[in-house]
């Protein structure tokens, strides 16, 4: 099992900036792939950014050249730096890892409010 707690979340107007973390903890080992999805009212969960264990990155486009993902494996920590923030960006956002054996796991949401 894994354990996933997101931090960072908060108003920020447009053109903004934030980060946001995500701490796991449990069986870290086996996390293959670990990223950021978000969902807005009304509207499905959406794939922000993904990094997997070699590092390799995974953007939306509605996000590449504004968003970056990195990871911090001695801290067992992902990152998204989020600049030149726009209203659209607002949403919950979760964390997202993969284990090797496929499983999924989330944490429990940050909201991000881009407004003036």
């Amino acid at each position: 099992q894994v354990q996933l707690v997101e931090s960072g979340g908060g108003l920020v107007q447009p053109g903004g900036s934030l980060r946001l973390s995500c701490a796991a903890s449990g069986s870290i080992f086996s996390i293959y792939t670990m990223g950021w999805y978000r969902q807005a009212p009304g509207k499905q969960r959406e794939l922000v950014a993904t990094i997997n264990s070699g590092g390799s990155t995974n953007y939306a486009d509605s996000v590449k050249g504004r968003f970056t993902i990195s990871r911090d494996n001695a801290k067992n920590t992902v990152y998204l730096q989020m600049n030149s923030l726009k209203p659209e960006d607002t949403a919950v956002y979760y964390c997202n890892a993969i284990l090797a054996t496929g499983s999924k796991h989330w944490g429990q949401g940050t909201q991000v409010t881009v407004s003036t």
